[in-house]
């Protein structure tokens, strides 16, 4: 009668066993990678912040740009490029023969 007994307690043990050695071995794991994650944090976190600087920095430079194009077009330019009017005449015209 022992015998039976020891088997199945032997059975049951392995199964906890095997049950909780990969709880630990998951949990390990997730500890690792949590490390790793919570290490790139800060470079990554730079990264992005020099992006944002470079987007922030490009937009600024056409916003510029853009004002400077609308103030320049509401002065306008000091050169006449039409060049002078024509003048009404003074001459008489004949009036049309019929």
């Amino acid at each position: 009668m022992e015998r039976p007994l020891l088997t199945v307690l032997l059975l049951v043990g392995l199964i906890i066993g095997c049950a909780v050695g990969s709880a630990y071995a998951r949990a390990r794991r997730g500890w690792t990678d949590y490390q790793t994650a919570k290490k790139s944090v800060p470079t990554a976190r730079r990264g992005a912040w020099l992006l944002i600087r470079g987007v922030a920095v490009k937009a600024a430079v056409i916003g510029l740009l853009l004002f400077g194009a609308v103030a320049y077009a509401a002065v306008g330019s000091d050169d006449e490029t039409a060049g002078p009017t024509p003048s009404p005449s003074s001459t008489q015209s004949e009036p049309p023969h019929r």
